[in-house]
């Protein structure tokens, strides 16, 4: 139950206090797998999980396969995101802020920033006619400018540089593994 209060107390102080979150969340030694296991693995099982669920309370019909085909997609397309946008934010790191190699802070750094999107799919996953609360994800963008300076120390002058490449990869990355998984994937389009 700790490990669930622990990540509810994440979520609501990178969304709701991103400056002050960012913060501590960079003086505190967190260890990569401990963030995977006890932060991003969790929160990626919820939004799948709301997807299953979405689909048993919001269709007429109970349809296991459907339930599951978009309970997969949308693992695939969260776990890619978060992984995929990791590592070409570190590529970016590298190539066009010249910093050295650093794999796991993009990790943390995008895994936080992604929080918004997450509760955003769970919400939209459980209570369909709330969409247009995806509007809500252009809100990363200030949680990612927030971060830029304090987590990731980038300098002033290239910090909103940093925003706009963080924040179409941040966004973009779930979406367009989520819309090839439609168009490769027949079997997808539910």
């Amino acid at each position: 139950m700790a490990m669930f209060n622990e990540i509810y107390q994440r979520l609501t102080g990178i969304i709701l206090k991103p400056g002050k979150t960012w913060d501590q969340l960079s003086l505190q030694e967190e260890e990569h797998d401990m963030f995977l296991s006890r932060f991003m693995y969790p929160l990626m099982g919820f939004v799948a999980l709301s997807a299953f669920l979405g689909i048993l309370f919001t269709r007429k019909e109970f349809d296991f396969e459907v339930a599951l085909k978009i309970t997969i997609r949308t693992l695939v397309s969260v776990a890619g995101g978060f992984f995929l946008g990791a590592y070409f934010l570190n590529e970016v790191w590298k190539s066009v802020f010249k910093q050295p190699n650093n794999a796991v802070l993009c990790r943390f750094f995008v895994g936080y920033s992604s929080s918004l999107m997450f509760v955003l799919n769970i919400v939209t996953a459980l209570l369909p006619e709330f969409f247009f609360l995806q509007l809500f994800v252009l809100y990363t963008v200030y949680m990612i400018w927030e971060g830029s300076a304090i987590f990731m120390k980038v300098k002033e002058e290239a910090r909103l540089k940093f925003t706009v490449f963080a924040s179409f990869i941040v966004i973009v990355t779930p979406f367009v593994i989520e819309q090839a998984l439609r168009m490769l994937m027949p079997g997808f389009r539910v």
